[in-house]
């Protein structure tokens, strides 16, 4: 494993990080849940992102008792707060009062007297930003958090919360969009954005939900036990897009190109990932250990340029670059 520095901050995470969305409480028990965590240490991932939201909850519960007995200084623990926890008005969203409630649930089920980075999950149109980074900003200053960062935020949004995140005294230090070589929308305009504020990237999905490790063939029905097939925790909706036969054609002739670098095809997807400076850390899941160890491989792997250009024009028909697409992420009505 491979550790970088998480944008200009003085903190370091592994460059690929574990993730537990539909998977912990949700996809699969908790023994296989502790399992793939006891995995991700054994590769030398130390850094873990979770969300209250995550399996209503239930996932930052079982990534607690997974991670208990293990060193806290050795670990980086990441979580989120913004999408509904309860039924209250009030228990959603960026408000003060929504966010220092949560860090406390947050903590109390990690069984953390701390979180490593805080992250607003989305941005809230409803919710004065000044409230949201005060808010955070008292957060970090009782001790509940070191860092904060946002998930899914536009260039726009990303620098005016970075600058009242300034005058605060908070260090802003990670975005966590979604992106692999199917999912480009953030190079345009945030990254960018992110590179000039000292700001890094720790992205999800760089497998493109599983698309990417060649999983899916056109014309032919999903595997039974597969994400596409789990309507239950909503796999199938967040993959469905993906799931188009100019895609998954488009996937297969990848196999070629992880032959001949000696990986697999999810180990090139994440390389190729990986060898974006912008990114400090790609989140993988897994709902079996053996898929963490294989995905582990990719770690440090150097891709010839040439290889990634032919890479990229295989995929070029069908790659989302569209920068708007951010903006559409975080819900324009009060859910």
């Amino acid at each position: 494993m491979k550790y970088r520095s998480l944008g200009r901050s003085g903190l370091s995470v592994s460059e690929l990080a574990y993730g537990n969305w539909l998977t912990h409480g949700s996809q699969i028990d908790e023994e296989a849940a502790i399992s793939c965590v006891r995995a991700a240490l054994d590769v030398g991932i130390t850094t873990f992102d979770t969300a209250d939201i995550y399996a209503a909850t239930r996932a930052e519960s079982v990534l607690g008792r997974a991670l208990a007995g293990e060193r806290r200084e050795g670990l980086e623990i990441l979580t989120k707060v913004y999408f509904p926890t309860g039924p209250g008005r009030n228990d959603r969203g960026l408000g003060r009062k929504h966010i220092l409630e949560s860090i406390d649930n947050s903590l109390r089920r990690l069984r953390t007297p701390y979180v490593d980075v805080y992250q607003a999950h989305r941005f809230d149109h409803f919710t004065p930003l000044e409230e949201t980074m005060s808010a955070f900003a008292d957060v970090v200053h009782s001790g509940r958090a070191h860092y904060i960062g946002v998930s899914e935020w536009t260039a726009e949004q990303i620098r005016a919360g970075h600058a009242l995140a300034r005058e605060l005294h908070v260090p802003f230090v990670s975005n966590q969009p979604e992106y692999s070589a199917l999912w480009r929308v953030i190079e345009s305009e945030v990254a960018p954005a992110c590179r000039e504020l000292g700001v890094g990237q720790i992205v999800w999905s760089p497998l493109a939900q599983g698309v990417l490790a060649g999983k899916y063939l056109p014309g032919s029905p999903v595997p039974a036990d597969s994400r596409a097939a789990d309507r239950k925790s909503g796999g199938a909706t967040t993959i469905k897009g993906f799931l188009r036969d100019e895609v998954l054609e488009r996937v297969g002739r990848l196999r070629p190109l992880a032959d001949e670098a000696g990986l697999s095809t999810a180990q090139l997807a994440l390389a190729w990932v990986l060898r974006n400076p912008d990114v400090a850390a790609a989140i993988i899941g897994a709902s079996r250990p053996e898929q963490i160890t294989e995905n582990a491989a990719a770690a440090g792997v150097t891709l010839e340029p040439e290889l990634v250009a032919r890479m990229d024009a295989i995929l070029a028909p069908v790659a989302e670059c569209d920068p708007a697409l951010t903006e559409k992420s975080s819900p324009k009505a009060r859910t």
